[in-house]
């Protein structure tokens, strides 16, 4: 059976579009039900409404609370039958409230070679730091920053001519046919488990 993918993403989208093309192409075995953006005017949600595919934007301010705006989501996800949520580019941290509902299935897209520079800007904290190897992590979502289950790391060489720019291209290269085949055999594992 076809995993239903909760898609989330805070700007202009381009994991999700390589996601969701994956899915078109049959490279990846799962079915995008729904994208999740905590910022209404971005980009990624004008690349659903052209792929077709039902979006949830909301305004965070909007609510109370972290816990109140994730149970809202928690609905969605009920409505859209979501089986398994991938983060691909959201900028907030995945609250108690859906790590419990979704414990195990939440994934996320790093663009360094955790533990190695987590949070915000980790090109920027690569470059600062004179590295000669980053990369792109993939791994599980716990509660904190950057701190999950690692579960497939590919790396990138930064060369002496190399800018911001130029690495943030070569890190994206990777994540668009990275991360939906590391989806893929990540599935295949879960499927050949609920199988058994």
């Amino acid at each position: 059976m076809t995993t239903r993918i909760a898609i989330f993403a805070s700007g202009s989208g381009s994991n999700f579009q390589a996601i969701t093309d994956a899915c078109q192409k049959g490279l990846l075995d799962a079915t995008p039900a729904l994208l999740v953006c905590d910022k209404p005017g971005a980009f990624v949600v004008e690349r659903a409404t052209t792929a077709d595919i039902p979006y949830f934007a909301f305004a965070p301010k909007s609510y109370k609370t972290k816990e109140e705006f994730e149970e809202h989501i928690l609905l969605e996800l009920k409505r859209y039958e979501v089986d398994f949520i991938v983060l691909a580019g959201y900028m907030r941290l995945i609250g108690p409230t859906l790590l419990n509902a979704f414990k195990g299935k939440i994934v996320n897209i790093h663009p360094s070679i955790l533990p190695a520079f987590p949070g915000l800007d980790a090109v920027g904290q690569a470059l600062k730091y004179g590295v000669k190897l980053t990369g792109v992590t993939i791994h599980f979502v716990d509660e904190g920053m950057d701190t999950g289950p690692i579960i497939a790391q590919q790396a990138i060489e930064i060369g002496q001519d190399d800018t911001r720019e130029t690495v943030e291209k070569k890190i994206h290269e990777v994540e668009h046919s990275f991360y939906p085949k590391t989806l893929q055999q990540l599935f295949s594992i879960k499927g050949e488990a609920a199988i058994r």
